[in-house]
């Protein structure tokens, strides 16, 4: 695991990222946007850092904050133009930056199944 977070890392900090920045921005790609709970929940940033990542999002014009009709309480994050730019050229170059390692290691069928499995336990801590 932390061979596979070192390397992440360093990627994601070549595409002039945090982390966090790149989990928020890889979670709201191809969204309508989602409320700050939903966007905890679906990344690994928790709820303290997560205002402190959209804050500097915001400042880049990455992402806005907008106000849900009927709950003032409430607000929609989403990608901005800008934003979903950067989800383009971002999220495809990590994909590609990983793909060679696991098709080293893993045959398809392996990746397939390693696929399943993942998602099996997913659900499981779900529930």
């Amino acid at each position: 695991y932390l061979a596979f977070w070192r390397l992440d890392t360093r990627h994601i900090k070549s595409l002039r990222l945090t982390p966090s920045q790149f989990d928020v921005i890889a979670t709201l790609g191809d969204t309508e946007g989602m409320t700050c709970s939903e966007l905890s929940a679906h990344t690994l940033v928790t709820k303290g850092t997560l205002t402190g990542v959209l804050d500097r999002l915001v400042a880049k014009g990455l992402v806005r904050r907008d106000e849900m009709k009927g709950d003032r309480r409430c607000t929609k994050i989403s990608l901005t133009v800008k934003g979903d730019a950067l989800f383009r050229k971002t999220f495809s170059a990590h994909l590609a930056f990983l793909r060679p390692f696991f098709e080293r290691a893993l045959s398809p069928e392996e990746v397939s199944h390693t696929r399943a499995l993942l998602l099996r336990l997913r659900d499981s801590f779900q529930q």
